[in-house]
């Protein structure tokens, strides 16, 4: 056995999609990061071993935007055909191609040291390499889910459901308990172009007609979610419990799919089942701030909101597959958006612990609409950003300015609701020959320029100017009716491209007084943000749009000088 060490700024446990967007934009922000994970691929929930799509908000244009969609966008790039193998792929990309990151896979945290109120290190295990890892850093945002740091830290935590009358809820018991919502094994199927028979293990459980399976939707198009258990165990240490359960569910129904009347199932196969349980709901740190279903219902209008929510209120029964009465969860309605602020992410008790995903400060009513991964990302994003800003400007994480923060992850095309991101005073102060594009709203039909062939967007000075970045926010459709990844793989796929709307291919052209031309030719993009460092010194800027992938039209939110 070994022991390796590591001094960071900003220790990242949890490489789930809300660790993975935090160490990202941490990283960007030039901080230096380590980002432990526990598990030998990134994307937690959203991995190949387990394989849940990645959900969020709900509504029109209130898509998540940021590194969450750029990764979608890589992944539909890169990813065509949607195999997650090569989805794993795109995360594990991602955070390698940050120098500001070092990847610690396969390597669970067990043991953190402190100094009064304050951690110092953490310790991980790395087992397939035997090696131990210790980490000292400024910062340590837990993003693991179960909150890990929390029963090694003493930091202050909720488990279970509140009572009514502990935050003036009206989805909670009458009385606190300490059920969630559980955990469920995923599986997919192939369609083939012939019958194919299935033998179920025989430890498998046996449905043997629908009425074995009351209020669960059993049909192929179907990502099986409501095979759940564990809300009335322990979700964090009866895992290994509720996997085996899972397991003998998961064959169970399909067996029954296959064998035990007509569901089309006659030419598909079962090509995958998950051994490894997608959680909902376990830990969830106290923080400065509690948000509550009051909050929800309210909007969430903080004063330092960060991120936001807008998934109903989707409360899942603790008993799971085994409740009888009725659908298995309630969708209570959640406005869309709703705001989360800050403080909802720092720890009430321990001074430099942060956190983002499913485990921060909210009740068990909230948690039901902030727990979806898009969700999840954004919160990641906003407190890497965030970390990284309270390390830059050496100031208390709880202390640093709020509008500096919402301004830079607006900058970083993250959406604030009821925000409008600052336009440059280059592009203010130029002449341009449409205004929709700088005013610093990246989203929404009416902040669209709309193109056709011969169409261009100008910017001019009275004389040369110095430009050293040019911004551009395209339209990937953020109301596109597909998900990142599938659940099911059909013998005739639809093959899912990028979106139709994004420009691919456009010319950025620098005129000085003098005649003199700069150019920027880009010929395959595929993301929605995008940024050209530059070192111009121009009278006239033009974006030139050239092609598209499959749309009629050119669609550009903003062409920002800078």
């Amino acid at each position: 056995m070994r022991t390796l060490q590591y001094q960071t700024d900003l220790c990242v446990v949890g490489g789930g999609m809300s660790g993975l967007c935090c160490a990202i934009a941490a990283a960007r922000h030039g901080v230096k990061v380590v980002l432990v994970q526990d598990r030998p691929v990134l994307g937690g929930n959203a991995s190949s071993e387990i394989r849940m799509w990645i959900g969020g908000c709900h509504g029109k244009d209130n898509r998540e935007s940021g590194i969450i969609e750029e990764i979608m966008l890589e992944n539909f790039y890169q990813n065509p055909s949607l195999k997650y193998p090569l989805w794993d792929s795109v995360l594990y990309e991602k955070a390698m191609a940050e120098r500001n990151i070092t990847l610690l896979l396969n390597s669970s945290c067990l043991d953190c040291t402190m100094d009064g109120e304050k951690i110092t290190s953490i310790k991980a295990w790395q087992s397939n390499a035997e090696t131990f890892h210790i980490v000292s850093a400024r910062y340590f945002a837990d993003c693991s889910g179960d909150s890990i740091l929390s029963t090694l830290s003493g930091a202050e935590y909720m488990y279970g459901r509140e009572a009514k009358a502990d935050f003036n809820e009206t989805i909670p018991p009458d009385t606190a308990d300490r059920k969630t919502m559980g955990m469920s094994c995923l599986f997919q199927i192939r369609e083939t172009d012939h019958p194919v028979e299935f033998v179920p293990p025989k430890w498998a459980y046996t449905y043997k007609t629908d009425a074995d399976l009351p209020y669960k939707d059993h049909f192929i198009d179907n990502n099986f979610w409501w095979i759940e258990v564990g809300g009335e165990w322990d979700c964090i240490h009866d895992t290994d419990r509720c996997r085996e359960e899972l397991l003998k569910i998961c064959y169970g129904v399909w067996d029954h799919m296959k064998n035990r009347g007509d569901h089309g199932a006659e030419n598909w196969e079962l090509e995958w089942i998950g051994f490894l349980p997608g959680k909902r709901e376990s830990r969830r740190y106290i923080g400065k701030y509690i948000v509550n279903q009051n909050d929800v219902e309210a909007g969430g209008h903080f004063d330092d909101i960060v991120a936001y929510a807008g998934w109903t209120m989707d409360d899942h029964f603790p008993e799971g597959f085994y409740y009888t009465k009725g659908h298995p969860t309630i969708y209570h309605p959640a406005p869309t958006p709703w705001g989360l602020p800050l403080r909802c992410m720092i720890s009430k008790n321990i001074e430099n612990l942060c956190f983002a995903g499913r485990n921060i400060s909210v009740t068990h009513a909230a948690l039901s609409s902030s727990r979806v991964m898009a969700t999840c990302s954004i919160l990641g994003q906003a407190l890497g950003t965030a970390a990284a800003q309270a390390i830059n400007d050496n100031v208390a994480l709880e202390n640093i300015d709020i509008e500096k923060l919402q301004q830079a992850l607006m900058q970083d095309d993250c959406y604030i609701p009821w925000h409008t991101r600052e336009v440059s005073a280059l592009s203010k102060n130029a002449a341009c020959s449409s205004d929709i594009i700088r005013n610093g709203t990246d989203r929404g039909e009416d902040n669209c320029w709309i193109g056709k062939d011969g169409d261009v967007i100008e910017y001019t000075f009275d004389t040369d100017t110095k430009i050293s970045r040019i911004r551009l926010v395209f339209d990937s459709d953020f109301n596109r009716d597909y998900h990142n990844m599938p659940c099911n793989y059909p013998l005739v796929q639809t093959k899912f491209k990028l979106p139709r709307t994004l420009i691919r291919e456009y010319r950025i052209e620098g005129i000085a007084e003098n005649g003199e031309v700069c150019e920027i030719y880009v010929n395959d993009n595929h993301q929605r943000f995008v940024k050209h460092d530059i070192d111009w010194c121009v009278k006239t800027v033009r974006f030139v749009p050239l092609t598209t992938f499959g749309a009629e039209q050119f669609r550009l939110f903003d062409f920002e000088i800078i």
